[in-house]
């Protein structure tokens, strides 16, 4: 007999739940418990303790399957709670597939499970700029959207929430434009209740801004200081003198709003971590971005990491709260052979849509909500909005100076359909 590993806990949680299913229905709900070494326990109500020694014994069948992930004999299998709420404590859950009373709750060293997907925004329309992996030209094509929207009279608000590789503001202010703060400090000081202070030197205007202007809140100031030490705490929950706790997400949250009631931005635009860790989960799922743009580039390493992540929505069961909030980027192209190498990329994005985030019937049909795009869909957001790969852009480093010459139509040789569906999305510019 095998040893089952982690990745066959659900597996084999599914496969005794329908075993067991004519006694476990019986249950108002059933929290499956995976603690944060991935262990399982069981939670049962507690109205359900008189009834001990029986759901004892379905546990222990269990205990007997999942093997060192289970809670040993001498650790409690079962819990008793007296409400559902109570029992999960606001960790991260959601519905086991294809049992209407029984729920996943996950206990995770970090907050951002990529999972708890927050509403779009209400006010000012926010557009994520991410990518699975970095090098893709993401940076540089934010700068290249905030310059064009700002020639078109926009005010534009950006955020460098790169954390832990900071460089976007360099290419829209030069050093002596720096802010004194930037949104580690701000972060850093709101867990001591200093962070008021911060707001009104903490942005700065670009002088690419020409009919609208562009302010930039880098990841940190003029001065870094004690980056390394402000970096490793930007992720702790703020507990108040009540022992009411606000996660740091949440935190971050409040300084976007706060930013966005000082500056009265008509977009703003979220320069996000790569990669699927803390920081580019909230960015992604947490700030209520009305688009979150998916760069790529053709190669396993891009559509393996966006499976990976599809397939988490997919599990998890918020694939229509995200599908119609993303879009693909078809990042650098290359200068030869590139409607073969954007061929590609369309049907290995359409692959990756349908198999995770398309609804099972006939490309190009819909049905209420469900719906599903043809390959060729130039709408669909599969499709990918083309940049090129310029020498000229090749670095943020020379980028401030790059812009300051450069004209519309050149940024629209390069950047066009990014800003373009970005407008569109908008729904106005001047």
């Amino acid at each position: 007999m095998s040893i089952p590993t982690f990745d066959q806990i659900l597996p084999i949680v599914k496969n005794w739940r329908q075993a067991h299913d004519a006694h476990l229905n019986s249950l108002a709900w059933l929290l499956i418990n995976r603690d944060l070494n991935g262990r399982v326990r069981l939670i049962l109500p507690k109205t359900e303790s008189d009834r001990h020694s029986s759901w004892d014994n379905l546990a222990s069948t269990l205990r007997q399957e999942l093997g060192l992930h289970a809670y040993l004999p001498d650790r409690a299998m079962l819990l008793y709670e007296t409400s559902f709420d109570i029992a999960r404590q606001g960790a991260a859950h959601w519905k086991l597939e294809g049992f209407a009373n029984t729920w996943v709750v996950d206990r995770l060293a970090t907050e951002g499970d990529w999972a708890s997907i927050a509403p779009e925004s209400e006010g000012t329309p926010r557009f994520v700029f991410f990518s699975i992996k970095g090098g893709v030209g993401r940076s540089t094509a934010l700068a290249a959207t905030a310059w064009r929207l700002a020639q078109a009279g926009k005010r534009v608000l950006v955020l460098d929430l790169d954390l832990e590789s900071p460089g976007l503001s360099s290419s829209l202010l030069p050093s002596e434009r720096q802010p004194t703060y930037g949104i580690t400090d701000w972060l850093v000081e709101d867990l001591v209740g200093n962070a008021d202070i911060l707001i009104e030197n903490m942005f700065a205007t670009s002088e690419l801004s020409h009919d609208g202007e562009i302010y930039v809140v880098p990841a940190h100031g003029a001065e870094p200081g004690e980056y390394v030490s402000k970096l490793g705490r930007v992720w702790m929950p703020k507990v108040d003198s009540d022992g009411v706790r606000e996660s740091w997400s949440a935190r971050l949250q409040r300084l976007l709003a706060r930013l966005e009631d000082h500056i009265l931005p008509d977009v703003v635009l979220i320069d996000s971590r790569a990669g699927i860790d803390e920081v580019a989960s909230t960015c992604v799922t947490d700030l209520g971005a009305k688009l979150v743009l998916l760069f790529a580039m053709e190669g396993s390493q891009t559509w393996t990491g966006y499976r990976i992540l599809f397939e988490h929505w997919r599990q998890r069961g918020v694939v229509e709260e995200m599908r119609e909030r993303l879009q693909i980027v078809g990042a650098m192209l290359p200068e030869l052979d590139q409607v073969d190498y954007l061929e590609n990329l369309r049907d290995h994005g359409y692959e990756l849509f349908a198999e995770s985030l398309y609804d099972e019937i006939p490309p190009g049909e819909a049905f209420g909500e469900r719906w599903h795009f043809e390959a060729a869909d130039e709408v669909a957001p599969h499709y990918p909005w083309a940049v090129k790969w310029h020498r000229s852009f090749a670095g943020l480093r020379s980028l401030q100076g790059r812009l300051a010459a450069i004209d519309a139509q050149e940024v629209n040789s390069i950047f066009g359909p990014l800003i373009n569906g970005l407008v569109e999305t908008l729904g106005e510019i001047d």
